[in-house]
């Protein structure tokens, strides 16, 4: 995981300021993927939305409010579908419109997933299911 922390921090600083990792040195897109591939599930999950936030924030490394629950709606569907009447979800959105910042951080941003994450029903649809290894 050191190699892909140290690759992870070098492409951040290397697209900062960058609205997409497009801009960015092959090589460097290269290196992360090998990288990427020696890495558990879950760090790949990370990993994942770590880039998928950075794609989408703004050059403060930020992300808009609106973009936040576009991500939700086009990159996170499974987990958000069916939660519109449930008081909690309702409860989550609103805390997110009443942010005092227009703006969401990493922290942020992580935190509103867990949040929806917890309380889905697809979460509860995975708790049912016990794979065998």
């Amino acid at each position: 995981i050191c190699q892909i922390c140290q690759i992870s921090s070098d492409l951040s600083l290397h697209i900062s300021g960058f609205p997409s990792l497009e801009h960015s040195d092959t090589s460097l897109h290269i290196s992360f993927l090998l990288a990427l591939r020696k890495c558990s599930d879950l760090e790949k999950a990370i990993a994942t939305t770590a880039l998928i936030f950075r794609n989408s924030s703004d050059t403060d490394g930020k992300l808009e409010k609106a973009t936040a629950k576009d991500l939700l709606q086009t990159q996170f569907g499974n987990f958000t579908e069916g939660q519109e009447t449930k008081p909690k979800y309702r409860e989550i959105l609103s805390e997110l419109d009443e942010h005092t910042e227009n703006k969401l951080d990493f922290e942020d941003f992580m935190i509103l997933l867990l949040s929806i994450t917890v309380m889905s029903d697809l979460l509860q649809n995975i708790w049912s299911v016990k794979i065998m290894k």
